[in-house]
């Protein structure tokens, strides 16, 4: 399956999980940034070198990003052409919505997926452009999971 583009781990500590796995991975990163969704500040930063990508995120307690009990792997990354309709499917396929960015204005959905104990993370292909820009400045267009999906 294709218009997978990353793996995403939530940490306490970004700083220290990149160096962690720079040393282990021999993996480079871009700077992390700042953001804010609804009520919560976090910091995010993905691998350079294409994808697949690394991201990293740290969130506050009580946040989509919570690592208040340590690291953990979080969710897979696709793209997709309309979040909805992909939020949708996955529901029908048991994996029931666990958090929208849609109604904070960012097109992405994350899908609990209980049977690997971690997310499915929905991203609407209209935000790969200023994706590439931010983190991945060379690189070449990737597909959605829509265009790759055989169902």
């Amino acid at each position: 399956m294709t218009g997978f583009y990353h793996v995403c781990f939530v940490v306490p500590d970004i700083e220290r999980a990149m160096d962690d796995l720079r040393r282990a991975a021999g993996v480079e990163w871009s700077a992390p940034a700042s953001d804010r969704l609804g009520e919560w500040d976090y910091r995010i930063v993905f691998t350079t070198g294409g994808p697949p990508f690394i991201e990293l995120i740290e969130g506050p307690s009580d946040s989509p990003w919570d690592a208040s009990k340590g690291a953990r792997f979080d969710h897979v990354g696709f793209w997709t052409s309309d979040v909805r309709q992909g939020s949708r499917r996955l529901e029908d396929e048991g994996m029931p919505l666990d958090f929208s960015g849609c109604p904070y204005g960012r097109p992405f959905a994350y899908h609990r997926m209980d049977s690997v104990g971690a997310r499915v993370e929905l991203v609407d292909f209209a935000r790969q452009a200023d994706f590439l820009d931010r983190w991945h400045p060379d690189g070449k267009p990737m597909p959605s999971i829509d265009e790759t999906s055989t169902g």
